[in-house]
């Protein structure tokens, strides 16, 4: 059973800027799709930020030039690196492994507010 687990939500302000970190257990890490989603309140999750196994990646037009995605195979990691955040990219941002999912992690809320 893989497990992910994300790790750097917060409170920031309007702004600000915040990296979250996503790490998948297993060596499934290299070969998979892994992307970052959000659900905010009364809303659909949707996809922000997806990387590939060789590095392409994707984003949703909303944050396009402000989030970043990226992995580390070295340390089976992915991040995601958000600045110039705004109030409407409060959600819960959730991680996910493969495309479809098939792995997902708890979940970290980012709350963006003055």
């Amino acid at each position: 059973q893989v497990q992910v687990v994300e790790s750097g939500g917060g409170s920031v302000q309007p702004g600000g800027s915040l990296r979250l970190s996503c790490a998948p257990s297993g060596t499934i890490f290299a070969i998979y799709v892994m992307g970052w989603y959000r659900q905010a309140p009364g809303q659909q999750r949707e996809l922000v930020a997806a990387i590939s196994s060789d590095g392409s990646t994707n984003y949703a037009d909303s944050v396009k030039g402000r989030f970043t995605i990226s992995r580390d195979h070295a340390k089976n990691l992915v991040y995601l690196q958000m600045t110039s955040l705004k109030p409407e990219d409060t959600a819960v941002y959730s991680c996910g492994v493969g495309s479809p999912v098939n792995y997902w992690g708890q979940g970290t809320q980012v709350t963006v507010s003055s």
